[in-house]
């Protein structure tokens, strides 16, 4: 793993360090109750409990497996649309999860299935990993769509197998292998 931050940019998107800036523009899209409802906690109330979070991320490039959460900005810049990132590594199975979500004015144009191409490619050949797993609900649609236009794989259901919003919930267990990793030419 890279010592400095890993900075990803793409052709619309700059994916890059997140910071105690960024935590004003990461507020809104987590304390949207309705889009949380899919991301696998309880949506945030406050500024304070966005920063232990985004000290959460920041803290996973410590680790002996370091995860990665990049911000997710438009390439010429200004406030983050969204996070996304590779975690749980292990290295010895070369493995890791995947992780995402996106502001709500920034749904419908592409710029998720754009940023996790690039999230994936540098996964498979900075991480040297084999298998990227995502779990999803059920009734996210748009995460379902997106998870199989990148090639991920449906494995199964996963029973009660998380719990935010005061209920558990099942989840669609998907996988990326690396040998069935198509990564997109960017538009000239």
């Amino acid at each position: 793993m890279p010592e400095t931050f890993p900075l990803l940019t793409t052709h619309r998107l700059q994916l890059r360090q997140i910071g105690p800036d960024d935590i004003p523009a990461l507020l809104p899209v987590f304390a949207d109750a309705d889009a949380m409802r899919w991301f696998g906690t309880d949506p945030v109330h406050s500024e304070e409990q966005m920063a232990q979070i985004v000290a959460l991320w920041q803290g996973w490039r410590q680790l002996p497996n370091p995860g990665t959460r990049w911000g997710i900005a438009l390439r010429e810049g200004g406030p983050l649309l969204g996070t996304c990132g590779l975690f749980a590594w292990n290295r010895g199975w070369r493995r890791a999860t995947l992780g995402y979500e996106l502001g709500r004015t920034a749904w419908g144009q592409g710029y998720m299935q754009e940023a996790l191409q690039a999230v994936l490619g540098w996964g498979f050949r900075e991480m040297a990993l084999h298998r990227i797993d995502a779990c999803i609900h059920p009734d996210n649609s748009a995460s379902l769509r997106l998870a199989r236009k990148l090639g991920f794989v449906e494995e199964g259901r996963l029973r009660d197998a998380g719990f935010w919003l005061g209920q558990y919930h099942d989840l669609l267990q998907f996988s990326l292998l690396q040998p069935e990793f198509v990564p997109v030419r960017a538009p000239s």
